[in-house]
């Protein structure tokens, strides 16, 4: 069975992409420019900011964490040993990567029995150079507790898409099943909120508040493109900008600018087609509801970090943006 395509055409937009990037968009910008900081990645989906200040990485066919010098571009191994992606299902592996102080853990997906592989997805606490504990099985909670809104899914275990620290746990989003988890440390989890078939993204938070960013089913039309947000103590989502195709992340950046990532257009080739390539943005929300393009094309994003005023943008493709957000452009 062709997991990959049947993942997308039942909801799952995260970066089911084929084909290669090209240096050359860069080029062709509008808005902000962008630079080329790093290449040769592999397949990336998720990020991270570390408390060295590095970039972190996920690296999904590798099993590994990948360490980035956001001032170099120079690429290290922080971690290795993680299950890596299944050949048979064609995405999954280390999805996400995130820090609770000195500590790093990995969200992990598609890779338990129910496809074919050995292992648990879930959260996986980084004890070592190569050594992990499993803190949260998230496959086994979602077995015993299937989504309550009727929607088609197909994979029972879930594809778990990014991983946001929230309090002294994380928050978790299930792009396939619809829904927001929370997952402590001791590995407790729980339904924060469920969704429709809106395929949940990216997530960012401010307080007690989150920021989350929807794809929308297929064909990722820009007005199912939205970000959301919503209080884990009183889950009913309110929308706060909408109109960008296949979002597929939120984040805060200089002065609590709010911004997301479009991975670009559906191409219209059936249900598994990727994005046109060169078709995503960097866009800003606005508080009438609407976004700004700032960068404008970017070859099928998949996640973003602020360091100052500088977005770090990653591709599927293995490569790494750096744009200039402030007035003045891009000056590095």
């Amino acid at each position: 069975m062709n997991w990959k395509r049947l993942l997308i055409g039942l909801a799952f937009s995260c970066a089911i992409i084929l084909g290669s990037g090209t240096a050359d968009a860069a080029k062709m910008a509008q808005g902000h420019p962008a630079t080329l900081l790093a290449t040769g990645l592999g397949e990336a989906l998720g990020s991270t900011i570390g408390p060295d200040g590095a970039l972190y990485i996920p690296q999904c066919t590798l099993g590994s964490i990948a360490r980035v010098d956001p001032r170099t571009g120079a690429i290290t191994t922080f971690a290795s040993g993680l299950p890596k992606q299944l050949h048979s299902v064609g995405l999954g592996g280390a999805m996400d990567v995130a820090f609770i102080g000195k500590t790093a853990y990995v969200l992990v997906s598609l890779v338990s029995p129910d496809l074919g592989g050995h292992d648990v997805d879930g959260i996986y606490r980084v004890d070592g150079p190569d050594t992990f504990t499993v803190v949260a099985d998230i496959g086994a909670f979602n077995l015993q507790n299937p989504p309550t809104i009727p929607f088609s899914y197909v994979v029972k275990t879930g594809v778990l898409y990014a991983l946001q620290p929230y309090r002294d746990g994380f928050l978790v989003t299930d792009a396939h099943l619809n829904r927001v988890l929370q997952v402590s440390l001791d590995g407790a989890i729980s339904v924060v909120i469920p969704f429709d078939n809106i395929v949940p993204t990216g997530m960012a938070v401010w307080g007690n508040t989150v920021y989350m960013a929807e794809a929308g089913p297929v064909p990722f039309l820009p007005q199912d493109g939205k970000v959301v947000t919503f209080n884990p103590q009183s889950p009913t989502a309110a929308e706060v900008a909408s109109g960008a195709s296949w979002l597929v992340g939120a984040k805060f950046g200089p002065g609590r600018s709010l911004y997301a990532l479009s991975q670009g257009q559906y191409g219209g080739n059936g249900p598994g087609s990727p994005a046109l390539p060169n078709t995503g943005s960097l866009v800003e929300a606005n508080q009438d509801g609407t976004f700004t393009v700032i960068t404008s094309p970017l070859d099928r994003p998949t996640s973003m970090q602020f360091i100052g005023n500088t977005a770090y943008v990653v591709t599927y493709t293995g490569q790494i943006w750096k744009i200039d957000v402030s007035d003045g452009g891009d000056h590095d």
